[in-house]
């Protein structure tokens, strides 16, 4: 199987992954103690909701343009974020509190393999390479974790 035909696994375990933290986060987040504030199930469902649109729509982009775009890249940005993400906070989250935390079945069980191979076969293929790989990587996970706050700020004012 190529990137190509695979690229659209990516949006779809993004999907059943924020499902599953949509469905379990907002109620955890009040008895974990790990937020400041706890996020309502309105606001957590509306920031998830747009990142999922977001992965579908830089995905299709990607698919369309080819090798080499920045929507290749940008995907491939998202997909390393994904892979950053089952280790921090899933998979270490659930080790320190020793107990289940929303979205870790879906990071391990989905994200891990799937986007295990989708960037390995983005780089074996030449979707992306070297340093401009590299860069997207950081620069969208960074944007990412940066966009969350600022997703949760809107999408209170907007549910209250």
């Amino acid at each position: 199987m190529s990137f190509r035909t695979l690229a659209w696994a990516f949006p779809l375990v993004v999907t059943l992954h924020n499902a599953e933290e949509a469905l379990w986060l907002p109620g955890w987040s009040e008895r974990a103690g790990l937020w400041k504030t706890p996020v309502s199930a309105g606001v957590f469902r509306l920031a998830a909701t747009i990142l999922t649109v977001i992965a579908f729509v830089v995905t299709g982009l990607s698919v369309v343009s080819g090798k080499q775009t920045v929507w290749t890249y940008l995907t491939f940005g998202y997909m390393v974020a994904m892979l950053a993400n089952v280790l921090i906070p899933h998979v270490a989250g659930a080790i320190a509190l020793r107990r289940y935390t929303p979205g870790v079945v879906t990071a391990v069980a989905l994200n891990l393999p799937v986007l295990s191979l989708l960037v390995v076969l983005a780089l074996r293929e030449g979707y992306v390479s070297g340093w401009k790989a590299i860069a997207y990587s950081i620069g969208v996970t960074a944007l990412l974790l940066l966009s969350l706050p600022a997703l949760f700020k809107w999408g209170k004012a907007r549910t209250s």
